[in-house]
């Protein structure tokens, strides 16, 4: 099974992208990624949030709960700088660090674990709940054999992911 998680950014929307294109390296990291899960067949999507579920349906073009591979759409704090949607709060880093740390890992225990209290207060909260719970599902049944993370950055003060993990049965 293959899974991979992307940012849950209205910004990967079509009608967003400009001739300048803001986001064109986070673009470029979705769609190389999303392009490796489908490689496999059609795959189910998640998201926590609104924007999330936007973000899923272009992507995949609707989804298909019954097939093995997942895309998450889940970001990390919105809290990084002072322009950022929640303002700068000090804390946001060394969260998303966290979470990056385990994404990059494939440390399922450890988005089971993320404190969603703090996650909520950095603006993140819908998302690590994602997050959480896909680490505990997954954590049930397999493991993350390969991670590999092609896109970690935080333009606009909100931190974004694009991560694969190639699982395997426990």
């Amino acid at each position: 099974m293959r899974v991979v998680v992307v940012p849950s950014t209205l910004a990967l929307l079509p009608r967003y992208a400009s001739i300048e294109d803001p986001v064109a390296d986070l673009r470029a990291a979705v769609a190389d990624a999303v392009g490796w899960l489908t490689e496999e067949g059609p795959v189910a999507g998640i998201a926590g949030s609104g924007p999330g579920q936007r973000v899923v349906d272009h992507l995949l073009g609707g989804t298909d709960p019954a097939v093995p591979g997942i895309l998450v759409a889940a970001n990390g704090s919105a809290t990084r700088t002072e322009k950022a949607p929640g303002h700068l709060d000090a804390r946001a880093a060394g969260f998303d660090a966290a979470v990056g740390a385990a994404l990059a890992a494939g440390d399922l225990d450890a988005l089971a674990g993320l404190d969603l209290d703090l996650a909520a207060e950095l603006w993140a909260g819908d998302d690590a709940a994602t997050l959480a719970a896909l680490g505990r599902r997954l954590a049930r049944t397999t493991r993350v054999a390969r991670a590999q993370v092609d896109y970690d950055d935080a333009p606009y003060g909100v931190q974004y992911w694009v991560v694969r993990w190639e699982m395997e049965e426990v």
